[in-house]
C-alpha cells in the first residue's frame, strides 16, 4: 500500500482511450466559458486596439461569437452604468479588463476590479457602474447569446427582496 493513496495505475495510461478528451473548438461548460474570458483578457492584442470611449453612451463590441454564445467588449467612462436589468434566458461571464467597476445587487455593491470575474444565471438582476475615476473596460460572454436585456426599476428589486407569502 502506498501511504499517500490506495489508488495505482497499472500500465501505460495514455493506452485508455476513454480516459482522453479531444480538445473543443468552442467552449460548452461554465469552467470551459471563464476559461474563454480569462485567455482573451491575458492576451490585450485580441481587444485593447478595439476599445473606444464614449462620453454619451456605453461603447460596445461583439468580439466574437461561436455556436450559441457572444463575446462582447464594453468601455464604460466614469459615471456610465447598465440601468438594473437581467438578461433574460441568457447565462454569463463578467470580466474586468481595465478600471474598476461596481457591481450593484438587491444583496449590495462590489467593486470589481480588473481582472475581477463575476459568473451568473439566467434571470440574474444587476446593475454595473463606473463609480471610479477613471474609465474601466469589461469583456462579457453570454450563452445563449443575448437576445434580451430586460430593464427593471429598484422598488422591482427591493421587492424581489422582500419575503412573500
Amino acid at each position: 500500500m502506498n501511504s499517500d493513496s490506495d489508488l495505482q495505475i497499472a500500465g501505460d495510461i495514455l493506452e485508455v482511450p476513454h480516459l482522453l478528451q479531444t480538445p473543443r473548438e468552442h467552449p460548452a461548460t461554465v469552467a470551459e466559458f471563464v476559461g474563454l474570458a480569462r485567455s482573451i483578457a491575458a492576451d490585450r492584442s485580441q481587444w485593447e486596439h478595439l476599445v473606444r470611449y464614449d462620453a454619451t453612451s456605453r461603447w460596445y463590441h461583439r468580439l466574437r461569437t461561436g455556436p450559441g454564445y457572444e463575446v462582447w467588449l464594453l468601455s464604460w467612462v466614469p459615471g456610465q452604468g447598465s440601468g438594473l436589468h437581467d438578461h433574460g434566458r441568457s447565462s454569463g461571464v463578467l470580466t474586468v479588463l481595465d478600471g474598476t467597476l461596481t457591481e450593484r445587487t438587491e444583496r449590495g455593491a462590489r467593486a470589481l476590479r480588473a481582472g475581477a470575474q463575476r459568473v451568473f444565471a439566467p434571470g440574474y438582476m444587476h446593475e454595473v457602474v463606473n463609480d471610479a475615476l477613471e474609465p474601466a473596460v469589461s469583456l462579457h460572454v453570454y450563452y445563449p447569446g443575448l437576445t434580451e436585456m430586460p430593464m427593471h426599476t429598484a422598488q422591482h428589486c427591493e421587492a424581489r427582496s422582500v419575503p412573500g407569502p
